[in-house]
């Protein structure tokens, strides 16, 4: 693509609006032109996700449109015309890109069920299963940045696109030269017609009631719940209706939501990157829980499918971080502890199924094995956890409805991420923030009931399965120079895989792109099951691991670490060198 003669046709060709002509032309910087138009916004494996603004490679009414034209192309060549259910968050643009694409929709004799206001990620894969629709569309940069915006389309099983059907909308998106081919009609005529049915407190009330049947201990939330003093921010996103819903129907009275951070704001004032990953996202929490006094300290993203929580230590009075792996351990064990318990878990243990990434920690094959279920480890993206729930009922369908491990009819039990996701029942096929909030509230208030903390719950589950600890690094490397980057450092690490991290060995090599792995102890290659994907998973000894990922949604390259010690302290200890060694590829 020749950016310069793409810039000047979307500066004059009338089939783009007045105000989309006039901001390309103010621009001065040549950079910033080549920036827009030297590629077209790349359609992931999930959708789009980009800067919002005028050009090729921006989100805008014309990519997100000509995106939808495809999807509805591929739709109606499937399924005739068939329906798809549209949510949105509180972004830039957000509900804008949802009314156009519902638009185009129905331009193309596709029903479109449209949420009347913004709700959670979660609650749309609920509600393309409970409205049996061919696919689903919501729009969100989840925890990207303010300028940010996204658009993820999801398939009639609940779960985001996976293959073949990416590789195919992608192929009908490619085939649209032109944006005038893309198709709309107005509101009023989309709603006369009843191609446009707008949704929403019908399917808030199926979608609580989905959660509330999850709950294990009713008993021991209503003996503590008005005891356990919450803090909660939405980050200026969709989880503040949903989690103080849940949390209020189930009795938990003592929550406080940050002010400054409870209503919908695309802008997010108080926040440079709204993500409950980032320490500096509960400033404003931390705050207000320390004048309450609160046991739990939550977040959830803008579109409310991630967890952040802080934990306060009754010993000390300070408040400690969970990563996403800890708060998915923590979650994990609970549940599975209950079920254990009260005798849910599958008779046969073995066609239980515990679901986890290539990048979470390897304390998922630990809890896993405690409880006689099976481990199922997947590419990174929680998509792919939803691939497999699908893949279980298609095996038991074929079976007759038996569960058989062999046959791979497992029944899904839990399955969690690094990247603050976890999900515990069949109801969605997205991580659901909504729902672990729930959990972890009920699990505060069980183990509150044996006079414990989920801190003083934290340190148990690590003197049952050992101190793993992990992290992860990302570095953002943008623009044509920064992708180059991004490439060469990869090609780097394959020609030259180092042997050693730190005081660790590197034991065998996993490359997912090659679909090899490599043991440098035996030196047998091996073919790696899982589909192929720009990653290199690094083994190393005593347990250790690294990883290495160019992000799917963001100008970065991502660094992943774990390590198992027999402390905390030297687990960190270990951590932090990998982390140096790791990284200072980046500076070669």
């Amino acid at each position: 693509m020749n950016y310069r003669e793409e810039y000047r046709k979307w500066c004059t060709d009338p089939v783009f609006d007045r105000k989309t002509r006039e901001e390309l032309l103010s621009l001065c910087d040549e950079k910033e032109k080549e920036d827009r138009f030297y590629k077209e916004l790349t359609f992931g494996t999930g959708g789009l996700r980009g800067v919002v603004g005028a050009g090729t490679n921006r989100m805008n009414l014309y990519t997100v449109g000509k995106a939808t034209q495809g999807l509805a192309n591929f739709i109606k060549s499937r399924t005739g015309n068939g329906s798809v259910v549209i949510a949105y968050d509180s972004r830039k643009m957000s509900f804008e890109f949802a009314m156009d694409s519902a638009l185009i929709f129905a331009a193309n004799g596709i029903k479109c069920f449209l949420f009347e206001s913004l709700r959670p990620t979660p609650e749309l894969s609920f509600a393309v299963r409970e409205c049996k629709a061919t696919a689903g569309v919501v729009i969100t940069a989840s925890h990207n940045p303010p300028q940010y915006n996204g658009y993820k389309v999801y398939w009639s099983d609940g779960g985001q696109i996976v293959a073949p059907y990416d590789k195919l909308i992608l192929s009908e998106i490619e085939k649209i030269k032109d944006y005038a081919l893309i198709q709309r009609i107005c509101k009023e005529q989309a709603l006369a017609s009843g191609l446009l049915c707008l949704i929403g407190e019908e399917i808030d009330h199926k979608y609580d009631s989905a959660l509330k049947s999850l709950i294990l201990n009713q008993a021991a939330i209503r003996q503590y719940a008005n005891d356990i003093k919450i803090v909660y921010t939405p980050l200026n996103g969709t989880g503040n209706l949903p989690v103080r819903r849940i949390l209020h129907n189930l009795g938990f009275k003592q929550v406080w939501v940050v002010p400054e951070q409870e209503k919908p704001d695309g802008n997010f004032p108080t926040l440079e990157y709204p993500n409950p990953e980032d320490p500096k996202a509960f400033s404003y929490a931390l705050s207000l829980a320390r004048e309450k006094a609160a046991d739990l300290v939550l977040a959830t993203d803008p579109d409310a499918d991630r967890l952040g929580i802080y934990v306060r230590d009754a010993k000390t009075g300070k408040y400690i971080p969970f990563t996403g792996n800890m708060s998915g351990a923590l979650i994990a064990e609970y549940v599975l502890s209950q079920r254990d318990a009260k005798g849910l878990l599958p008779t046969e243990r073995k066609n239980g199924a515990l679901i986890t990434t290539i990048v979470s920690s390897k304390m998922a094959f630990d809890i896993a094995e405690a409880y006689g279920l099976t481990v199922i480890e997947v590419l990174t993206g929680f998509k792919y956890i939803g691939e497999q729930i699908e893949l279980f009922e298609q095996a038991r369908n074929r079976n007759g409805g038996k569960l058989d491990a062999e046959a791979g009819a497992y029944e899904f039990e839990f399955g969690f991420e690094e990247s603050y996701g976890c999900l515990a029942g069949t109801y969605a096929r997205d991580k659901d923030a909504v729902a672990a909030v729930m959990l972890l509230c009920e699990a505060a208030a069980f183990y509150k009931s044996q006079g414990l903390t989920l801190w003083d719950q934290m340190q148990t589950i690590y003197r049952k399965y050992g101190y793993y600890v992990e992290d992860l690094q990302s570095v953002t490397l943008e623009g044509v120079d920064g992708l180059q980057r991004i490439h060469s450092i990869m090609n780097n690490l394959r020609k030259n895989p180092p042997k050693r991290m730190g005081e660790l060995k590197v034991l065998a090599l996993r490359d997912y792109e090659n679909g090899r792995r490599e043991d440098f102890v035996s030196g047998k290659r091996q073919k790696i099951a899982l589909p192929k994907s720009n990653v290199m998973y690094f083994e190393l000894e005593n347990n250790g691991w690294c990883c290495v990922r160019p992000s799917g949604t963001e100008p970065k390259i991502k660094f992943y670490f774990g390590v198992k010690e027999s402390t905390l302290q030297s687990a960190q200890k270990l951590l932090n060198v990998l982390e140096t060694q790791m990284l200072s590829f980046v500076k070669e």
